[in-house]
């Protein structure tokens, strides 16, 4: 009995120290309204919805990514996401890029996205089968306009 209270308090007490150790997410790049992705609404829904939480400025943090270790995890996984695709800066992405996000996204929303750990405490976030549908039909017709211009 003794051992586990003496591996409590360590386990506490690191788990105190570990919140002096902050590492931030960067400021989202500056974007104005204008820079913002434009859709459908149904698909604006579903990207606001399962997306915007990682690939946007409007990131809602909740109240334990304020909690070490949690929050590096976090953390890194918006900073990545956002560097990857940041639909709050669509329209500052030159053609080419545009081509391989839209790419991408057909893909992504097969199986890999939202990813699960995020859908454990997100469930509203989780994607239909007609949902994911609908994100690659766009995205299909989207690549359909590019090509067409």
């Amino acid at each position: 009995m003794k051992v586990l209270l003496h591996i409590f308090g360590w386990s506490l007490a690191l788990l105190l120290l570990l919140q002096f150790i902050k590492i931030d997410v960067p400021p989202p790049p500056s974007a104005t309204p204008d820079d913002e992705i434009k859709a459908p609404s149904q698909i604006m829904a579903i990207l606001k919805r399962s997306c915007y939480d990682c690939h946007s400025n409007h990131t809602n943090f909740p109240w334990y990514s304020k909690i070490a270790p949690i929050s590096w995890q976090i953390n890194s996984n918006v900073k990545h996401a956002r560097a990857w695709l940041n639909f709050s800066i669509w329209n500052k992405y030159p053609p080419s890029k545009k081509e391989k996000l839209l790419k991408g996204i057909i893909e992504a929303v097969k199986f890999k996205m939202p990813p699960v750990e995020y859908l454990l405490v997100h469930k509203e976030a989780r994607l239909t089968p007609k949902e994911r549908k609908m994100l690659q039909e766009w995205a299909k017709a989207q690549l359909k306009n590019k090509k067409k211009n």
